[in-house]
C-alpha cells in the first residue's frame, strides 16, 4: 500500500541527506517486509544518475552492478549488495547538475514553437555522394585528428550561445 511508497522515499531521503544509518534502517525495512530487492535496486540506479551524478560517476556502475548482483543471487543473499550500495550511496557526494541540465533542454524543446531547427550541415553524416554534394559534413572539424579542441559549434544556429548547465527554467 502508501506504506511501500512512503519508505522508499524515506530511503531515498535519507541517501540524499547523506545519513548512512537511516538510509541502512529503511533497506533492511522494506526488504525485511517482503519488498522486492530488484525494486529497490532500480530504484538505487535511478538515484545514482539522479542525485549524485557527476559528483561521482562510478555510482550509476555501482547500482547497475548491485542490480545485477540482486538479479544473479535474490534474497536473503542479495541484502549485503543492496546495503553496499546504499551506504555507498549515502557517503557519495551529490550532485544535481546533469539531472537539470536535461531538464533545461527538455523545457527549451517543450517551449520551442514550430519546426524544431535542422541540424547543421557540418553535424550531417554523409553517407552518400548525393549528401556530399549537398554540403553534408562539410568544414566538420575531427576533434581527435587535432592537438587541442577545435572552435566548432554543435548547436543549431538559433540556440547559439545556449548554455543549458547555467539556463533557468522560469
Amino acid at each position: 500500500g502508501e506504506e511501500h511508497y512512503n519508505c522508499i522515499s524515506a530511503l531515498h531521503k535519507s541517501m540524499r541527506g547523506s545519513d548512512e544509518n537511516a538510509s541502512l534502517y529503511w533497506l533492511a525495512r522494506m526488504l525485511e517486509g517482503g519488498e522486492d530487492p530488484l525494486y529497490v535496486a532500480r530504484r538505487l540506479v535511478r538515484f545514482a544518475s539522479e542525485d549524485i551524478g557527476l559528483a561521482d560517476p562510478l555510482a550509476l556502475t555501482q547500482a547497475v552492478a548491485a542490480y545485477q548482483g540482486c538479479h544473479f543471487i535474490g534474497m536473503p543473499e542479495c541484502e549485503v549488495i543492496l546495503a553496499q550500495c546504499v551506504v555507498y550511496f549515502a557517503r557519495a557526494p551529490k550532485s544535481i547538475e546533469v539531472y537539470k541540465a536535461y531538464s533545461n533542454v527538455k523545457e527549451c524543446l517543450r517551449m520551442h514553437t514550430g519546426p524544431l531547427p535542422p541540424v547543421p550541415l557540418h553535424l550531417r553524416n554523409a553517407p552518400t555522394r548525393l549528401m556530399k554534394n549537398l554540403g553534408y559534413g562539410k568544414g566538420y572539424k575531427y576533434n581527435p585528428m587535432y592537438k587541442e579542441p577545435v572552435e566548432q559549434d554543435y548547436l543549431p544556429e538559433e540556440l547559439k550561445g545556449m548554455n543549458f548547465f547555467k539556463e533557468r527554467k522560469t
